[in-house]
């Protein structure tokens, strides 16, 4: 059995983070009998700026990337079914909101050094896409934190502590300088760069390439 570290940068507001995700898992799992994956995730915030009030989401794809409404409610329904292909709902609306993400990494960081940091990320990603939650709110993520079997009282203290918002800050300057300036980003052994949310059958081969090689 081959081991490998997987890191995955990416944003809970990123629908290709989660549709990549799924399907390096379903990678994963076509590897079981030879592939061991120990996996990390590591902050990326698309929109640090985002105020406290978020932003209607196709307003805001709009503003950013020019995107047309045609466009946008052709998106939806590409990523809507493509989660379908893995197992994932997304519910999307004319009313739904993007917003800011960094009390969001702040618990995930800190999940980490208690081993739910899996679990808390899932949570968080089904928060926003299936159930359509402000997960800027706190009430939103203490939930979170609750299905991912935190404490709570340790969560208040980590979503209101500046320095695990520095924390973030400073790791996603990181990933930053490292040259990672889109999500989601797939590191496999801490060399091996795979951008975007690839195919299962390139992730795949990509997985069974690296573990033999390494």
């Amino acid at each position: 059995m081959d081991k490998v570290r997987i890191d995955i940068v990416s944003d809970v507001v990123c629908p290709w983070c989660i549709i990549g995700y799924k399907r390096l898992e379903q990678a994963l799992s076509a590897l079981s009998n030879e592939i061991e994956a120990d996996i990390h995730w590591h902050p990326f915030e698309l929109n640090p700026a985002m105020g406290s009030e978020g932003q209607n989401l196709r307003e805001h794809l709009h503003e950013k990337y020019g995107t047309t409404e045609e466009a946008s409610i052709s998106a939806r329904e590409t990523l809507t079914n493509l989660g379908k292909e893995v197992g994932f709902e997304f519910h999307f609306s004319d009313e739904m909101r993007i917003y800011n993400t960094r009390k969001a990494h702040q618990l995930l960081m800190w999940a980490s050094s208690e081993g739910k940091q899996f679990d808390l990320q899932l949570s968080l990603f089904y928060a926003y896409f299936s159930d359509n939650k402000d997960i800027s709110q706190e009430e939103v993520l203490l939930q979170c934190a609750l299905e991912a079997e935190l404490d709570i009282d340790v969560a208040k203290q980590v979503l209101n502590d500046s320095g695990w918002a520095e924390t973030v800050a400073s790791t996603e300057q990181q990933w930053l300088e490292a040259g990672i300036n889109a999500v989601p980003a797939i590191i496999i052994n801490q060399r091996h760069l795979i951008s975007g949310a690839q195919t299962t059958d390139r992730l795949t081969s990509a997985l069974k390439q690296i573990a033999e090689a390494d």
